[in-house]
């Protein structure tokens, strides 16, 4: 874990509480002269809400940093040159592990070789096991094809306590199991087809769950087919949402299986350890529950005028217990009034309002001059919560809007005339078995929502893919060149992972003949 092996560093030379005394000693120094600047935000007056509280703490860094972000790097730089030191000698800490030294060497390799929980480090342990099966029989009595399956799936989960909560030799299993059948019929000389299945789900830590389903596709004719669609489905909580226990610094992951109460909102906390105790909001976070959605979807596919290809797609769908996360905090009150933060959690829960999603998708293919095609596409996806106040965090982290427009060439067979148009004496050159595509993909910003320390924005981004091949039949290979990102162009997919620029390969593919 790179971000738990980053804070145990830290902690290697110094504990928390001393990096916050060392830095806190020199900047203090400085606090009343940052508050003295001039247009600085006053603080509400007596009596405010939290709200009001919270609304004036946010709005002192937006403030600072566009109005005197030199003047705040000035005492930056030395309250960390203090702490990045010794600090106060009464703590004993060590200077700050520098990359590269014999100190930060020792100590990096001490911690990611060793387990977390049960050693102190920061390794995974992870023997898991997925076991599954699956069987399925079509038969097509006269009146109907019929398919009936079934499929089974055991986990087994072992992690020693790095990633669940399988410490002390506790072993984890979870089975899940489910049966299905459909039934297929075409009507009007096989031009309309209506699909019905259904399903049923069990886990080891949940109820039955039943889930029907019907679609309807008619085909006008060749060129153009209409479908309608009706599903619902469930998903079964991951093996994270009910059993993960792993630390990561800012806050606790945590499964969730029996619920939680008496947690604190995140809000009121920041409230409370600054204004009064009676500021704490508390709230209860019921058992998970699986995720169950129905979702309707209206598609037509068309061949317009012989070489244009339109395929487009409108999905409407509602969850009920939506799942996702809430963040609280267990906390204490002395009998002198103070709060004792004994730890954050992130606990997977499900959405107490129903959540609804929908969305279009729109692909068009233009074929022309036989080996080209020039084609588009567009998606979009929007989740709604219809104002809803539950303090869940959904996880979408999906783009609202994003397209793809390219040209591709296939298995191109001609000559290249554009220089011997140019200068009669130059040649045409021949072109025989090449093909190409060139594709511009561009993805809106969007919230990324994962543990506590990696939920930030993705901004937009856009990139070029590019790629030629060259078929040789004489030795069954097809060469291929290309580049993903072409341009360069570091982007971030992920909040808090790598930005990731050109990717450029190059292959061969042998094609063996078969014998006649």
């Amino acid at each position: 874990d790179a971000f738990f092996t980053a804070l145990l560093l830290q902690q290697a030379s110094k504990k928390d509480q001393y990096w916050y005394s060392d830095y806190e000693a020199i900047w203090s120094q400085y606090s009343q002269a940052i508050k003295s600047l001039p247009g600085f935000p006053a603080p509400p007056t007596l009596p405010y809400t939290p709200e009001q509280y919270i609304s004036w703490i946010t709005s002192i860094n937006p403030f600072l940093i566009n109005n005197y972000s030199s003047t705040l790097a000035s005492y930056h730089d030395s309250a960390r040159n203090f702490a990045d030191g010794i600090g106060n000698p009464i703590n004993l800490g060590k200077p700050f592990f520098k990359p590269g030294t014999t100190q930060f060497d020792s100590a990096f390799n001490a911690i990611t070789t060793h387990y977390s929980y049960s050693e102190g480090g920061s390794r995974f342990y992870d023997k898991s096991a997925l076991y599954h099966a699956q069987g399925e029989y079509k038969f097509t009595p006269a009146f109907a094809e019929i398919t009936v399956g079934s499929n089974y799936r055991l986990y087994a989960p072992r992690s020693n306590g790095t990633i669940f909560i399988d410490t002390n030799e506790r072993k984890i299993t979870n089975k899940e199991y489910g049966f299905y059948s459909g039934l297929e019929k075409k009507y009007f000389a096989q031009k309309l087809k209506i699909n019905l299945t259904c399903r049923l789900d069990k886990n080891d830590n949940f109820k039955f769950l039943f889930s029907p389903a019907a679609s309807a596709v008619y085909t006008f004719n060749a060129n153009h087919t209409l479908r309608f669609s009706f599903s619902s489905a469930i998903r079964n909580p991951t093996l994270s949402d009910q059993y993960v226990y792993y630390n990561v610094g800012r806050a606790t992951l945590v499964g969730n299986l029996n619920g939680f109460d008496s947690l604190v909102t995140i809000p009121s906390l920041i409230s409370a350890l600054e204004h009064s105790k009676d500021s704490l909001k508390y709230f209860t976070v019921n058992p998970l529950q699986p995720e169950k959605v129905k979702t309707f979807e209206l598609g037509y596919r068309a061949t317009l005028f012989k070489n244009i290809f339109l395929d487009f797609g409108y999905y409407y769908s509602y969850y009920n217990d939506f799942i996702g996360y809430k963040i609280g905090s267990r906390v204490r009150v002395t009998p002198l009034q103070t709060i004792i933060v004994d730890s954050i959690y992130r606990v997977s829960a499900n959405a107490v309002d129903q959540v609804t999603t929908q969305g279009i998708a729109l692909g068009i293919n233009y074929y022309f001059k036989k080996y080209f095609s020039l084609y588009g596409n567009y998606s979009l996806n929007k989740l709604d919560r219809h104002g809803s106040t539950d303090p869940l965090i959904p996880a979408f982290n999906t783009p609202e809007n994003k397209f793809n427009i390219g040209l591709n060439g296939r298995d191109i067979d001609s000559y290249f005339t554009l220089l011997n148009k140019l200068w009669k004496k130059l040649p045409s050159i021949k072109i025989h078995n090449y093909g190409f595509s060139i594709n511009y993909k561009w993805i809106q910003g969007f919230l990324f929502e994962g543990s506590p320390q990696f939920t930030g924005y993705v901004t937009s981004y856009d990139r070029v893919d590019i790629q030629i091949n060259k078929k040789v039949s004489k030795i069954s290979c097809t060469f291929k060149i290309g580049a993903s990102n072409v341009l360069n162009n570091f982007t971030y997919e992920v909040y808090g992972g790598p930005s990731v620029g050109r990717l450029a390969y190059f292959s061969v593919l042998y094609e063996m003949k078969r014998k006649q």
